[in-house]
């Protein structure tokens, strides 16, 4: 299993984390519970986080970052580092925009490691000297929580565990003392939302990582979803990256998928050229069934890739052919393009390396039932060979393959 999945209990992924607990001291308890009430007799002078005029100054360079206008986004976030250089802010936020240039390869383009490490480095080295300066600097602990956080994710992706361990339990701790702030701001609950719900998550779902789970909060699966929908709905910088996850939940783990629609139908309407977003909402609208919206959606996101649009990639294209291709097949009847499309999302999978299952696999599937209805022998028996390959064994597909292969033999 990947590791990573830990990470989810951190904003991010914690995967290093899953290394026996150290059983010569009791594992550390660490109480989460929705704290909602302002800390009294906190100075909250110069805390860029909660300063009105800055949100308003930077509304519309954070849309730009989930809708791909990182250009605009970093020119104003290099702007509030000339007039704030020793706040972690434009650092972080800098950093933020970086990832979201990762974020549609499904993090596994290596190219921009450096420059996004290098912002998180920064943010956590200026928000160290704000909290060293004073302990009750919540900003500071948010900003720490969060840019140890992205570090552990991104590293524990590229199996560099040691410094995803690191990241980790910096970024449990300066959560522990962020949620005292919880009545200030919704921002402060975001990363308490996680916890509270994917520690029991995981805990329900994958038993062997219980052990793991002594380091981390008990959690409480519904008031993490109810902290999760509050950021959401409230948050000015966390908002998205709340529905981010709230989305991704409702669909994979709370099996809501019209709740997750309507949230995509959303987020892709908010930010158009974001093709993470427009490539989740065009799978929950095939889903649901709402074919014609699915099928709106996957040809403007292969337009977008045409045209070399940034954020639109094999991913999104692998995606877009698939469902076009299932259309054409199912809805249209028209196999000949049926079979351009799953041909093309083979390509588009190829490209990505993701030829072990999914729409590669089912690509593969469908253009064998097409030319086999096609009288096409030899194509038909090609297509479902490399079906018998990749498929797991006993699977539907991979029983479908045999079956055609032993018929074809007798």
């Amino acid at each position: 299993m990947r590791l990573y999945l830990l990470g989810c209990l951190l904003l991010l992924s914690l995967g290093a984390w899953a290394q026996r607990p150290d059983t010569t001291r009791p594992a550390r308890q660490i109480n989460l519970s929705n704290v909602d009430v302002a800390p009294a007799a906190v100075d909250i002078s110069g805390w860029l986080l909660l300063d009105k005029d800055i949100q308003t100054e930077l509304d519309g360079a954070v849309q730009n970052i989930y809708n791909f206008k990182h250009d605009r986004a970093e020119r104003q976030f290099r702007s509030l580092r000339r007039r704030y250089p020793q706040h972690p802010m434009p650092y972080f936020l800098l950093g933020l925009t970086t990832w979201w240039k990762i974020m549609p390869s499904n993090i596994t383009s290596e190219q921009y490691d450096k420059v996004f490490l290098a912002y998180m480095d920064t943010a956590i080295t200026k928000g160290e000297a704000l909290y060293k300066r004073d302990r009750n600097n919540y900003e500071a602990c948010f900003f720490l929580s969060a840019a140890y956080g992205f570090s552990a994710r991104l590293n524990a992706e590229r199996h560099n565990w040691r410094k995803a361990t690191f990241a980790s339990k910096n970024a449990l701790a300066y959560l522990e003392k962020s949620q005292e702030a919880n009545g200030l701001s919704p921002e402060f609950l975001f990363g308490q939302a996680l916890i509270n719900y994917y520690a029991p998550w995981i805990s329900d779902n994958y038993p062997l990582l219980r052990p793991v789970l002594l380091f981390f909060p008990k959690g409480n699966k519904k008031l993490g979803l109810a902290q999760l929908r509050s950021v959401a709905a409230n948050g000015f910088y966390t908002g998205t990256e709340a529905r981010v996850f709230l989305m991704k939940i409702l669909q994979n783990q709370e099996n809501k998928p019209d709740e997750a629609l309507a949230l995509a139908r959303t987020m892709a309407t908010a930010f158009p050229d974001n093709g993470y977003f427009q490539r989740f909402y065009a799978l929950m609208s095939y889903q649901v069934g709402d074919l014609n919206e699915c099928e709106r959606v996957s040809r403007d996101i292969l337009d977008k890739i045409n045209r070399g649009q940034p954020g639109y990639e094999g991913i999104s294209g692998r995606y877009a052919t698939f469902f076009l291709g299932s259309l054409m097949q199912n809805q249209y009847k028209d196999l000949t393009k049926a079979k351009e499309y799953y041909q093309r999302c083979i390509v588009f999978a190829e490209s990505t390396n993701d030829t072990k299952q999914g729409f590669y696999l089912y690509a593969l599937l469908n253009l064998g039932r097409i030319s086999d209805k096609q009288k096409d022998v030899a194509a038909a028996t090609r297509y479902y060979k490399e079906v018998q390959q990749k498929a797991e064994r006993k699977s539907e597909a991979f029983n479908e393959a045999r079956a055609y292969l032993k018929k074809k033999r007798k």
